[in-house]
């Protein structure tokens, strides 16, 4: 499964969580000056780190995840935040 995650200008333990929840490959965007951005093809899984993305690209990625059907998981920052989101899948 490839992840596109959105957001966290550091990743910390992200990466080992998504791959535990089975990422293969981890896409990373810092989502600060980024924007209109296009999703990869191949991305499986969307996960958006709210706090450190920017509206637009937060928007654009909503649009693009809504018009391809890709399910796309909203966090806040921290491991904790992201295991719960996974594991709600919201």
């Amino acid at each position: 499964m490839t992840v596109l995650l959105v957001g966290a200008d550091k990743l910390g333990n992200m990466p080992k969580e998504l791959e535990d929840h089975g990422a293969s490959e981890i896409i990373h965007w810092t989502g600060r000056k980024e924007k209109n951005k296009d999703i990869p093809r191949h991305v499986d899984l969307i996960l958006v780190v709210h706090d450190y993305v920017s509206h637009a690209l937060m928007d654009s990625v909503k649009g693009q995840a809504k018009r391809r059907r890709l399910p796309i998981i909203f966090a806040k920052r921290g491991v904790a935040e992201l295991k719960q989101a996974l594991r709600n899948g919201k």
